[in-house]
């Protein structure tokens, strides 16, 4: 055999092992079409390998390679005969705004959207954000505003939340409501992943603020981070390499929301960017005391492990409620709407989502918590082609129907 030929050979399997590295990795014996699912773990594990290589070459940043698969979803705004879409700006932020064609009988519902990311990637024109808005506009013949709030690494926060608020809080005025008629007691916040943060912080966040008279009706939260003191949840060990979003990933999602300060970061991963000065603020984390026995499972609490106070002077964000919307107080959460939170078994964020239903049903909130014990982390996202699941469009269905029943 010519040596060229045996070196092609060599390569090609060599290619073949590494693919089938990438594509082959252990699934949950409960998932649906786990060989999906491994081409699209795959895909992101691929995408997220390129970044730090890119990264550590001195290419690009991590966050402008991820947003590579903003860049190639996008699709611009397109009406149909169900839905007219445009593109326009709320208080001179963009947003994806959708209003339904069909006749209605009165004034119509509203759902105002968050789109997740990690607070740095994703966009409203996202196919896949614009199918699941656009789907929601029509099946429930209710205006929706899709916020293209701006990202990390560029702007950290506060400026996502300030963006998100300040649209909703727009939109919220009696004057705007009524020029999309819009019934001022049917508006609702929702959001996903970091979006489902977002839409958390404000409906709590609504609440404080003298200047606005519209009340939410509810609030939909999929999937949501929603604090960031204690990143070793058991969820966090468990699903620590689960498909999407890994311990890592979204231990770099939440330091980048903050600051690009790699000590932050490094803090982070070790669970020790608490200063012993916040310690109080772990009573409102406690999973030990949050979590029911059948997610503890035989998980044991151990004590916080505290770090230096000079993280928390630099970057106080990560103890504001408005990143970490578990730590409002009691009393705040007595006054939230109706609620909808969507949890994944196989996901880092599974135990936000139960210990937020936990506590607002303790503050005597009604709270509808639907988990999926057979889902992953973004897992509503995946109704279209290529990467089309029936758990997607179940999850879509099931959310879709809570918010006709409640809106």
């Amino acid at each position: 055999m010519p040596v060229d030929m045996g070196s092609k050979l060599l390569c090609l399997f060599l290619a073949s092992v590494i693919l089938a590295y990438y594509i082959y990795s252990p699934i949950p014996g409960d998932f649906e079409e786990p060989w999906k699912v491994m081409f699209i773990s795959a895909t992101f594990r691929t995408l997220e390998c390129l970044a730090e290589v890119a990264e550590y070459l001195g290419l690009k940043n991590y966050m402008d390679v991820l947003i590579l698969i903003t860049n190639v979803e996008y699709v611009t705004p397109m009406s149909d005969e169900n839905v007219t879409v445009t593109d326009t700006e709320f208080n001179n932020i963009t947003v994806r705004l959708y209003l339904p064609r069909k006749a209605s009988d009165g004034l119509r519902r509203a759902v105002v959207y968050f789109h997740g990311g990690g607070w740095c990637v994703g966009d409203t024109g996202m196919k896949s954000y614009d199918h699941l808005t656009r789907r929601t506009s029509d099946m429930l013949n209710a205006v929706v505003v899709s916020v293209n709030y701006r990202l990390a690494p560029k702007y950290h926060f506060p400026t996502q939340f300030e963006d998100v608020y300040s649209v909703t809080k727009f939109f919220l005025q009696s004057s705007v409501l009524s020029q999309y008629g819009v019934d001022p007691d049917r508006v609702c916040v929702a959001g996903d992943s970091a979006g489902g943060n977002l839409a958390a912080a404000v409906a709590q966040q609504l609440l404080e603020d003298p200047e606005v008279k519209t009340k939410l009706k509810i609030q939909a939260l999929l999937y949501p981070p929603l604090q960031a003191l204690d990143l070793n949840l058991p969820s966090y060990q468990e699903n620590e390499n689960k498909p999407i979003l890994s311990k890592s990933l979204m231990v770099r999602f939440w330091s980048e929301y903050f600051t690009s300060d790699l000590s932050l970061r490094e803090a982070m991963i070790s669970n020790t960017h608490v200063p012993v000065e916040s310690s109080h603020l772990f009573q409102f984390v406690n999973w030990s005391n949050l979590l029911p026995e059948e997610i503890k499972k035989d998980h044991v609490y151990i004590s916080p492990t505290y770090g230096s106070s000079k993280l928390v002077q630099k970057y106080p964000g990560f103890l504001d409620p408005r990143a970490s919307p578990l730590l409002a107080s009691d009393a705040q959460l007595q006054k939230l709407p109706l609620t909808y939170i969507l949890t994944c078994e196989h996901d880092v964020l599974r135990d936000d989502g139960f210990m937020y239903a936990r506590r607002l049903q303790t503050a005597g909130i009604p709270v509808t918590h639907d988990h999926a014990k057979d889902a992953f982390h973004g897992a509503m996202m995946f109704v279209s082609f290529p990467a089309e699941l029936a758990l997607g469009h179940r999850l879509f269905n099931r959310y879709i129907e809570w918010l006709n029943e409640n809106l």
